[in-house]
C-alpha cells in the first residue's frame, strides 16, 4: 500500500525498478491525501517524482546481491563469473561506468540483481594495484609535499607521492579514487 512507502524501499512502477529516495505524506483540506515520493530509476540513475493515491497498491521488489569475478572485455560487454552459480554474466558498459578504471582480471565485485537483470556493481573499497607509469618530476622536484600522476595496471590515473615508481604496488581507495599507501 502507498501508505507504507518509505525511503530505501525498492518498487516496481510501470515496469521499471525504482528506489525510494524520500517520501512525504500530503493531506489536503479539499481532496484525497496522497504520498509524494522521489524515486531513483536503478537502470538510468535518473531522479523522478511520483504521487501515489492513498490506499494505492504498490509492488515492493527484492533485489539480490551476488559476487562476480571479472574475467575480460568481450565486444561492448564485460564478462564476469558468478562465483556462487559458476555461470558467466555479461554486464553492459553502461552499468560499469567509470568503475572500469579499476577492473582487472580476478577482481571480485558485488552485483545487485532483480531477477536476471543487473542494476549495479560495487568495487571493493580497497585494491592493491601495480603502478605501470609515473610522470617525471622535473618541474616539481623542489616541492616537499608534491604528488605526481601515476597510471595503474587497471588503467586508473591517480595522484601518488613522488617516491612511488613504476613497478610499485599501491593500495587505492576505489570509492574516492585516492592513493592510500605503498605496499
Amino acid at each position: 500500500m502507498s501508505s507504507q512507502i518509505s525511503p530505501g524501499m525498492v518498487l516496481s512502477v510501470d515496469g521499471k525498478i525504482f528506489r525510494v529516495e524520500s517520501c512525504v505524506k500530503v493531506t489536503v483540506s479539499k481532496g484525497v491525501p496522497f504520498v509524494k515520493a522521489k524515486l531513483r530509476d536503478l537502470l538510468s540513475d535518473e531522479l523522478t517524482e511520483k504521487n501515489f493515491k492513498q490506499g494505492q497498491s504498490v509492488q515492493e521488489v527484492t533485489l539480490s546481491e551476488r559476487k562476480l569475478e571479472f574475467l575480460y572485455l568481450e565486444d561492448k560487454n564485460y564478462l564476469f563469473l558468478d562465483v556462487g552459480q559458476l555461470e558467466q554474466v555479461r554486464v553492459p558498459a553502461s552499468i560499469i561506468g567509470d568503475k572500469v578504471n579499476y577492473l582487472k582480471e580476478g577482481i571480485e565485485v558485488k552485483a545487485i540483481f532483480y531477477g536476471e537483470t543487473i542494476f549495479s556493481i560495487e568495487l571493493p573499497q580497497f585494491l592493491e594495484l601495480m603502478v605501470v607509469k609515473t610522470e617525471s618530476m622535473d618541474s616539481r622536484a623542489h616541492v616537499s609535499n608534491a604528488n605526481k600522476m601515476a597510471i595503474l595496471e587497471s588503467g586508473a590515473h591517480i595522484e601518488v607521492p613522488t617516491f612511488v615508481e613504476a613497478g610499485d604496488i599501491v593500495k587505492v581507495d576505489t570509492h574516492i579514487n585516492e592513493y592510500i599507501q605503498r605496499v
